[in-house]
């Protein structure tokens, strides 16, 4: 049966690392690169695993390919501090090794809790991540915001959940809006995306139609409700913010003073 390496990537993750990687204790090989934490993420990490690399934050694709990297094993299980590999998928990992992976890669559901329940719905479930995959035919790519895993060959679906606790509370959650729209804005407009008042609002509209309707949200009652507002209010930001972007580097700056000055009759 091949080998198999959990990696994390964490950043001040003192509060979360240990339930995570107490998750992948079942992993033949733990590896944690973290980017310089100010907190106890190290001291944490060294209780679980030898394999503790410290390094400068060069992107969230960058450090995660490079804990590939140093990986004993070519097959690997990418995990984020705020997720937990359960029993079931554990189990269901270690099978499909012990017979032999057809795949490059396999897509794992990802069930996130928040609002104190289960979210099974919106664009939250089963939200494939691929996060098993062999190093020797897949990757990391992306480069500010939404980095995924590029295979090259097939690529496979398991059933049991991966576990995601995303969110401490709302204050956090819109925190977190404002910094990834952020970043994601700025990869739309590198790519030459551009936007006008119109398409944010179409976007923004789509989106919570197909999170609340399409997608089931209106199933979860008040939490349902609330994070189809909130994923849509992300897409609305992104866009508003490429827009600011897109009028940034087309406007000229009116001279010093001259928003203050009045014509005299």
């Amino acid at each position: 049966m091949p080998g198999i390496t959990a990696t994390l990537i964490t950043l001040n993750e003192s509060a979360n690392l240990a339930a995570a990687l107490e998750s992948v204790r079942w992993a033949d090989e733990i590896i944690v690169v973290d980017a310089e934490s100010t907190d106890d993420t190290a001291t944490i990490a060294r209780r679980y695993t030898d394999r503790v690399i410290v390094r400068p934050w060069p992107g969230y694709s960058e450090q995660k390919n490079f804990a590939a990297s140093e990986a004993s094993h070519d097959w690997i299980f990418s995990l984020d501090a705020d997720e937990r590999v359960t029993p079931a998928l554990a189990g269901e990992v270690r099978a499909l090794l012990a017979a032999g992976p057809a795949c490059a890669g396999y897509r794992v559901p990802r069930a996130s809790h928040y609002l104190g329940r289960w979210i099974r719905s919106t664009d939250w479930y089963p939200d494939y991540q691929l996060r098993l995959y062999d190093r020797r035919r897949a990757a990391w790519a992306g480069r500010y915001v939404h980095e995924s895993v590029r295979a090259a060959g097939e690529v496979g679906r398991l059933r049991a959940d991966l576990d995601h606790y995303p969110y401490r509370d709302v204050s956090h959650h819109l925190r977190t809006i404002d910094r990834y729209s952020s970043l994601a804005a700025r990869q739309l407009f590198e790519d030459g995306r551009r936007t006008g008042p119109m398409r944010i609002a179409l976007h923004a509209g789509a989106a919570f139609l197909r999170n609340y309707l399409v997608r089931g949200g209106i199933r979860d009652g008040a939490a349902g409700l609330i994070v189809s507002l909130l994923n849509s209010y992300y897409v609305a930001m992104k866009f508003v913010k490429l827009w600011e972007l897109c009028s940034a580097s087309t406007s000229t700056p009116p001279a010093r003073g001259a928003g203050d000055r009045t014509r005299s009759s």
